[in-house]
């Protein structure tokens, strides 16, 4: 009866989590950023690693300064790492913890990228890539290869170079210089 009890509260965490990606996904980054901190205050530090690994991944996205996107896709990363696909499972059956890496890996490549850090925006855009091989031939996995394309080209147009022209627009809008779209698209819980 406990573990049930446990288990319906996970996925309620999951749901609300869910609802905030919507609004999130609906444009209202301001207020699904203050949702996102306060779910994350009910989950905390220590909390469910697949609750800590999909907030900060879409926490990432709610940012203005690409340091602070950096530092959520960084949190997000140590949350799958510590995940086993047996509790993935739980949420969703056909979901595996190698899975998530791909995206991760793009995201964080990507935030290096507009931080004028190219050589470690490359060390993540290869672990992206080797790791891409486990994405299905959907819509997710042909975004995420895309992505992963792209920054490739753009890494390679601009040689060794450590720091990017200013990226133009709004912050934090998954744009690089150009108007390029650096990550790759997120995928709803």
């Amino acid at each position: 009866m406990a573990e049930q009890q446990e288990q319906a509260a996970a996925d309620a965490m999951m749901t609300r989590i869910g609802q905030v990606i919507m609004l999130l996904h609906g444009g209202d980054r301001e207020e699904a950023r203050g949702r996102f901190l306060d779910l994350w205050a009910e989950i905390g530090e220590e909390g469910d690693a697949l609750h800590r690994c999909t907030l900060a991944h879409y926490m990432a996205d709610t940012q203005d300064d690409p340091s602070d996107e950096l530092a959520w896709d960084l949190r997000a990363l140590s949350a799958a790492d510590e995940l086993t696909d047996e509790r993935v499972a739980e949420h969703h059956g056909s979901l595996a913890v190698r899975a998530f890496y791909p995206s991760l890996h793009l995201n964080l490549a990507a935030d290096y990228v507009k931080l004028g850090r190219s050589e470690a925006a490359r060390g993540h855009l290869g672990a992206a890539r080797a790791a891409v091989g486990v994405l299905g031939d959907d819509a997710y996995g042909d975004g995420v290869r895309a992505g992963i394309g792209r920054l490739e080209s753009r890494l390679d147009r601009e040689g060794p170079a450590e720091a990017p022209e200013p990226t133009p627009g709004r912050p934090g809008q998954g744009r690089g210089p150009g108007g390029d779209t650096l990550g790759p698209p997120r995928r709803e819980p």
